[in-house]
């Protein structure tokens, strides 16, 4: 007998099976969300190959320069999920009001949040780059979506997850009940389960942070990391791996425990510094699945998960990763814990 072989679709059919009452829309969306995983990774994987690299023109509601493949993943992500009847409204990191539903096509239950890109500065020099997605239950009762749908706290997520595109493309993601990696083999075309119910380590070996930003954040971040080099209260130094990409970099604590630090920065010296992450699209979503396998994530003052999104761009600072790291650095934040020798 040969081994087990299960796919995501088959993972996510066993988990509604667990629902008598489901009526299959939830585990179509999220089974379009991995379609939708797939034909971005196709064209990913060929980006050096066709007129897809680079920047389209313009700058995306960030102010940031819009790529090609950006414009790409968002229209795959909008159209797939948006004419399957499973959602009522969208909203991508990608577009400056929510995404409607196309006229002719049904509104669903759901709500569906997604950065279709992230990291995409890395795209022309073959760094991970990942796409980012958090789905709700709708709160108004029927019709088209609206912003009162997309405003919702991290806590109500039924679901999240990443895909990350690099050596091979995986998909990882948690409907409430753990955390699963799926790996995509292009050889059938599938994304077969091959990291089951992960947990990070409590307690990490690395810190992911951009030095650069230091001398423009809050002095105590960076005193913060000054003694994550050298370890502190029991905790043994820990070893700085920053790719610059958020999907890749959460990935990677993820499966071997460690921090991410992204604190708010200032432009420029002597201006107030202002987060760069956005609540929507990025943090609560890997904090509703950092927070369910084991891990937990802090805007510095407390949990992401039980912050209110009061705009759909709302800009957070994020601590995220191995639980005892991350509440060692919301201590220190917090001025409830003091950094040794001070």
């Amino acid at each position: 007998m040969g081994p087990n072989i299960i796919t995501i679709e088959r993972q996510i059919m066993d988990a509604q099976r667990r629902y008598p009452e489901a009526r299959g829309a939830f585990s179509g969306l999220l089974s379009d969300v991995a379609f939708a995983a797939k034909v971005i990774a196709a064209h990913v994987n060929r980006a050096g190959l066709v007129d897809i690299l680079g920047e389209a023109g313009g700058e995306n509601v960030q102010g940031e320069r819009v790529q090609k493949l950006d414009v790409y993943a968002h229209e795959t992500l909008a159209r797939i999920a948006g004419r399957s009847g499973h959602v009522c409204v969208m909203a991508s990191e990608e577009w400056e009001q929510p995404v409607a539903i196309e006229p002719g096509y049904p509104c669903g239950r759901y709500v569906l949040v997604f950065d279709p890109l992230d990291g995409s500065s890395n795209i022309d020099v073959n760094i991970s780059i990942g796409t980012i997605f958090s789905i709700f239950r709708r709160v108004t009762r029927e019709g088209p979506g609206t912003l009162q749908d997309l405003l919702q706290g991290g806590y109500r997520q039924v679901a999240a997850g990443y895909v990350v595109y690099g050596s091979s493309t995986m998909f990882v993601y948690t409907a409430g009940t753990g955390v699963h990696g799926f790996t995509l083999d292009p050889s059938v075309g599938e994304f077969l389960l091959s990291h089951e119910d992960i947990r990070i380590p409590r307690q990490g070996r690395i810190y992911s942070v951009n030095d650069a930003n230091l001398p423009l954040a809050d002095p105590r971040v960076g005193a913060i990391v000054d003694q994550l080099r050298r370890g502190w209260e029991g905790h043994p130094p820990l070893t700085a791996r920053y790719a610059g990409s958020l999907v890749a970099d959460f990935h990677r604590n993820l499966l071997r425990g460690g921090v991410f630090l992204y604190p708010a920065v200032a432009r420029h010296p002597g201006e107030s510094p202002k987060p760069k992450l956005r609540l929507l699209y990025e943090a609560a979503p890997l904090a509703y699945i950092v927070d369910q396998a084991g891990g937990y994530a802090s805007d510095g003052e407390g949990p992401i998960l039980r912050r209110e999104p009061r705009s759909l761009h709302e800009r957070v600072p994020l601590f995220i990763g191995s639980v005892e790291d991350v509440q060692l650095i919301e201590g220190v934040l917090r001025g409830a814990r003091a950094l040794p020798g001070t």
